[in-house]
């Protein structure tokens, strides 16, 4: 089988290329500012039709048609031993290790915790309004803990659209290139409150026993009512353990969310996990004003929530913890002592939750996951519906979009013999046609989205064109 996925792939939620040709597809220059769709604000249906509720859809479902396949028959170590001397991006992984979602709709999850969006929208005081940015920044990446199931890698122009009325906006992507590989998104409220864009292309480095993606692409978020626009990168993700053990993920680095109009900063560091797991998951940092001075402290875990607190009340609190016990020594177990083994990197255990610090302001706390979730890849209540097909939403969605994926279709199934072949067979359809464009010398047309800069910071980016909620979709390709 000859796929077009790097063993990085494998557990990572990035896609990587390596299909023939050094054809590119990135080579369109527009410059423009973002674009705000003009469509209805419930953005389905023609003009006279009373539109579905959040794409066709009443109630959401609670749980996905097949169980999780299991993954114990396989291991990574035993593809990658028969491989040896071999270019690792020509490394096809088995579809086992595979979670039954396009990277389109993984990009989807920044959406979970929207409700801090419309918060920092209704905030007088731009302090309120950047913890609730900063909130939203650490939210946006929680829902991968303990998700080391691999996304589907989007094909060329596949799309992905998700209206959800109760939450209040509406989101298009698109993968806008293959070679290298590119997803771009947008995203408004639906009360007109907000816009929420950007383009996603991770640096994958493999360190032998792990897998690094360091993020690469701006975030933006503009605050309509505020005339207020944020930017911010992701931190970096590290999946432990791609050869042999547990596979287990960790976030660190340090974001660094500006207000483009105050000059206000939020620092954040995600704290890297440290030889005994003392710092696993944290994260500590600050928002300051354009002179740097200390405004508020934050603190907390991506895996469990974030505090806030007044700098003053936070130094003071922290010169009684020195003057009071020393601290207490983390426990060398077993699991510390093989942390630095041949074998694996050990998995370390999670450290007591948060401690609050008296006085501290609440910013933001995760989800509960379904009682469920460990049979359905670790996904939390709001990744379950993103996949969700009802009777009739085909005549509604573009014909690009992931919901009609046959491979992911047949996979949340549970049929994993249909999902391999028709993986198989849409990969070397993708290939052939652009194989077809080779020959012709065509360039690809991205449909929604075109290159260009981000109005605020000035780096390259891919902005959102428009059009898509008005459902003219016959100039879509045919990709499944």
């Amino acid at each position: 089988m000859n796929g077009d996925e790097e063993f990085f792939d494998a557990v990572t939620g990035f896609d990587s290329d390596n299909s023939s040709g050094d054809f590119s597809e990135t080579n369109q220059r527009v410059t423009g500012v973002i674009h705000v769709d003009t469509g209805q604000s419930n953005g389905i249906g023609r003009a006279g039709e009373k539109p579905p509720q959040e794409n066709g859809i009443q109630k959401h479902r609670t749980c996905l048609p097949a169980p999780m396949f299991t993954r114990t028959d396989f291991s990574v170590w035993s593809i990658l031993k028969r491989c040896i001397g071999l270019e690792l991006s020509k490394i096809t992984m088995p579809i086992a290790f595979n979670e039954p979602l396009s990277f389109l709709q993984r990009i989807t999850e920044y959406m979970e915790h929207v409700y801090l969006v419309h918060k920092a929208s209704r905030q007088p005081q731009p302090l309120d309004r950047m913890q609730c940015v900063a909130a939203f920044a650490v939210s946006a990446v929680a829902s991968q803990w303990e998700r080391t199931g691999k996304p589907f890698n989007p094909l060329l122009g596949e799309t992905y659209e998700l209206i959800r009325e109760d939450l209040g906006f509406r989101f298009i992507s698109e993968q806008v290139s293959h070679h290298p590989p590119i997803s771009a998104f947008y995203s408004e409220g639906l009360h007109h409150d907000f816009l929420f864009h950007g383009s996603i292309y991770p640096k994958l480095k493999f360190w032998g026993k792990s897998v690094e993606a360091e993020p690469r692409g701006t975030i933006t978020l503009e605050l309509l009512r505020h005339n207020e626009a944020y930017t911010w990168t992701n931190p970096t993700c590290c999946v432990h353990n791609v050869i042999i053990g547990k596979l287990w993920i960790e976030q660190y680095g340090t974001v660094e969310i500006l207000n483009h109009r105050t000059g206000d900063k939020c620092v954040l560091h995600f704290k890297p996990c440290g030889l005994f797991g003392k710092e696993l998951h944290k994260v500590e940092g600050h928002i300051q004003d354009k002179n740097r001075k200390k405004l508020f402290i934050v603190y907390g875990k991506w895996t469990e929530g974030l505090w806030g607190i007044d700098p003053v009340a936070y130094e003071s609190f922290r010169k009684q913890e020195r003057r009071g016990d020393p601290p207490r020594k983390a426990k060398l177990d077993d699991a510390a002592e093989k942390a630095d083994s041949d074998v694996s990197d050990a998995a370390p255990e999670a450290q007591e939750t948060v401690q609050v610090i008296p006085g501290s302001k609440l910013l933001w706390r995760i989800n509960s996951r379904p009682p469920n979730s460990a049979q359905m890849y670790n996904f939390t209540s709001f990744t379950v519906s993103l996949n969700e097909l009802q009777t009739g939403m085909e005549k509604i969605l573009a014909p690009t979009d992931c919901r009609l994926r046959p491979d992911i279709r047949g996979m949340e199934d549970g049929n994993m013999d249909l999902a391999s072949q028709e993986k198989e067979r849409l990969e070397e359809k993708q290939r052939e046609a652009r194989r077809e464009r080779a020959k012709e010398e065509a360039e690809w047309q991205t449909r929604w989205f075109r290159q260009g800069r981000n109005p605020y910071t000035g780096t390259p980016d891919w902005l959102y064109a428009g059009g898509y909620f008005d459902r003219d979709f016959s100039g879509c390709p045919d990709i499944y």
